[in-house]
């Protein structure tokens, strides 16, 4: 395979040889995950909740560790391991352009509101919020659209990140490409049979594989280097999560390229660059759950309190093997790269950090197995994303407008079909892009940039309805899409806030140039979810009917439990940072800082789960509801 541009040493990296050894583990797991996929997928036909939810049977822990491995990809551990590279400890801050802590917001609150809604899909929880009226069904749409959309768009992601991996790490000579069409079709094998129960299964193993290799691997670390190597190997700054209005890191005598690099991304003034992405991570947090396999495993819970442990479990089982890997690899680089790295010129490739550790430093066997893991993350990560394809198209359209009464395993075999006609779409996408960058660019800016207003007003604001939410989706994404082609320059960071107030206008003009949703859909959807909020007109009206009803209070604890949850979150993600670096001092106050605010999340938040996910919507609604209509002769509450 031939490798233009690249500079001999990189060259020497991409032609490296596997050991047999290592080989034989590595396509050994890749067959018994398979095969375990397979056997499981037995229980997937029963019906449509057992295909796409597990049938709500699945505990909450196994969710967890299957949305932990869901999040160990290979693109990301790679960008993971540049970031903490280059930035030290303060790239903790830098995941937050996704943003990371979504999840303490899922575990404070927000899962147990989705959870409550007693759905399939995040689509099907329109209905819940706004009806079936015509903004509803306009609503439905636009969700539908745009989850279906972004499973295609994170297929071809998928498509070209593990191509350029299995390139690199195998020893035949196939390109890129067709490494992706093999790995992804055999992965898809499982995924497809067997839905959700086959994919929280084998990502349960998945996960176990790269936990273990991950932990390993830190541990080899602490053996292999001295702290007096590490201080030669970093610059003033980069071992200290602290910062201030510069970045305050110099590269200069080290890596000077380095330097460039980080000129080049923007993050000079990193506390603008703080402040911005708590900003945009806040808003976006608020907003819930994108409809993909996170919602996807919320809803498979088997309960609201169940929804909120299971975000919760996948902070502690996530964090800590993920970043004793990253850091594992990054301490060894530092020392043992570092040369190779300032042969490279002006602009090296940080992406060869990880196969240069591979292939130099850590032992065989050792190589095998975090190989299976990482393949095991694209598999988990990739399995998850395709399985939510099929709920949106066999449920929220073929059951919904074309056939409702049809038989469970008519539904069933419809998505098996729909989820293979995904990956070859994706696939067919995959082959289109030129570049990972290309495919994440065009995923965080043009569809997650016009999702943020609509649905954080959904949960917040009684007003708005369903033309008022369809209006600023559309709205926040065509000036997503528009703003990268008008200001090619514009950072997609500094694109957020113009795309948020086009879609905001769009939620309240939508609004307010039509009629509210019926007194009836809001009262249920208020009582049932029980948010807080703007919802005082709705109160009111719900106290009609049953004046003992009292509006949910616990706004100020549920913040205050956000902002110690992310504090707790940080200091997860110091830790291993720490310990695999030996900043013994960082370490102890990290540990310090996450047992206390463990004990805080444990008083304030775990103790009030029971009161937080109890059942609010009376069971003789409908009857009292109805009852009212006539007395009122029809008229509307």
């Amino acid at each position: 395979m031939q490798y233009p541009g690249l500079s001999r040493s990189t060259k020497k990296i991409l032609t490296m040889q596997i050991s047999v050894i290592d080989l034989s583990i590595k396509l050994g797991y890749f067959t018994l995950a398979i095969l375990i996929g397979m056997w499981v997928s037995r229980r997937a036909v029963k019906s449509m909740s057992s295909y796409f939810l597990g049938g709500n049977a699945l505990p909450w822990w196994m969710l967890g560790v299957s949305d932990a491995g869901g999040m160990y990809d290979i693109t990301g551990t790679m960008w993971l391991v540049y970031a903490l590279f280059v930035y030290g400890f303060k790239s903790i801050f830098l995941p937050w352009i996704w943003p990371t802590f979504n999840q303490i917001f899922l575990m404070v609150f927000l899962s147990i509101w989705l959870r409550k809604s007693k759905v399939m899909t995040g689509a099907e929880w329109i209905e819940t919020r706004f009806g079936k009226s015509t903004g509803a069904r306009l609503s439905h749409i636009s969700v539908v659209v745009f989850a279906l959309v972004s499973v295609i768009g994170f297929i071809a992601y998928a498509f070209k990140g593990i191509g350029k991996f299995a390139a690199i790490f195998f020893p035949w000579n196939l390109s890129p490409d067709v490494y992706a069409i093999i790995l992804m079709s055999l992965t898809a094998i499982y995924a497809v049979k067997g839905g959700m129960f086959s994919v929280v299964i084998t990502e349960f193993l998945q996960f176990i594989v790269l936990a273990t290799a991950s932990i390993t691997i830190g541990i080899l670390t602490i053996n292999m280097v001295t702290p007096a190597q590490i201080q030669q190997a970093i610059p003033d700054g980069w071992a200290t999560p602290l910062f201030g209005w510069h970045l305050g890191l110099d590269w200069t005598g080290i890596i000077d390229s380095v330097n460039t690099k980080i000129a080049q991304d923007g993050y000079g003034l990193f506390g603008i660059f703080f402040m911005m992405v708590l900003f945009q991570g806040v808003l976006k947090s608020a907003a819930g759950p994108a409809p993909n396999y996170d919602m996807q495993r919320v809803l498979a819970t088997r309960s609201p309190k169940d929804a909120a442990k299971m975000n919760w479990f996948v902070n502690v089982v996530l964090i800590f093997p993920r970043y004793m890997l990253i850091s594992g690899i990054t301490i060894l680089a530092l020392v043992y790269f570092s040369p190779q790295l300032r042969t490279m010129g002006p602009n090296p490739d940080f992406e060869m950090i990880l196969p240069y550790v591979i292939e130099k430093i850590l032992p065989v066997g050792l190589v095998g197995l975090l190989l299976s893991g990482l393949i095991a993350a694209f598999m988990s990560n990739y399995a998850a994303t395709i399985n939510a394809a099929p709920a949106y198209v066999v449920n929220d359209i073929y059951k919904r407008f074309i056939n409702p009464h049809a038989e469970e395993r008519v539904y069933v075999r419809l998505s098996i079909i729909t989820t293979i006609a995904f990956v070859l779409v994706g696939f067919a996408f995959g082959f289109l892009v030129e570049s990972i960058n290309q495919v994440t660019l065009w995923i965080v800016s043009a569809l997650w940039g016009g999702y943020t207003a609509s649905n954080v007003l959904k949960w917040y604001w009684w007003r708005l309805n369903g033309h008022g939410y369809f209006w600023g989706m559309v709205s926040g994404i065509a000036a997503s899409m528009i703003l990268p082609v008008a200001f090619p320059a514009l950072p997609a960071l500094w694109a957020f806030p113009p795309i948020l107030v086009v879609s905001f206008i769009g939620c309240i003009v939508g609004s307010y140039a039509t009629v509210p949703e019926s007194d009836e859909v809001l009262m249920r959807f208020y009582m049932q979810v029980r948010p807080w909020g703007l919802w005082k007109p709705i109160l009111k009206k719900v106290n009609l009917l049953y004046p003992e009803f009292q509006p949910n209070p616990n706004f100020g604890r549920d913040m205050m439990n956000v902002a110690v949850g992310i504090v707790w979150q940080v200091a997860l993600v110091t830790m291993p940072i720490a310990l695999v670096s030996q900043q013994y001092t960082t370490l102890g106050i990290a540990a310090a800082i996450t047992a206390l605010t463990s004990v805080v999340l444990k008083f304030s938040w775990w103790n009030n789960l029971d009161e937080a996910a109890r059942e609010t919507l009376p069971p003789d609604f409908d009857e009292r509801i109805a009852a009212a209509k006539a007395v009122r002769s029809g008229a509307v509450l």
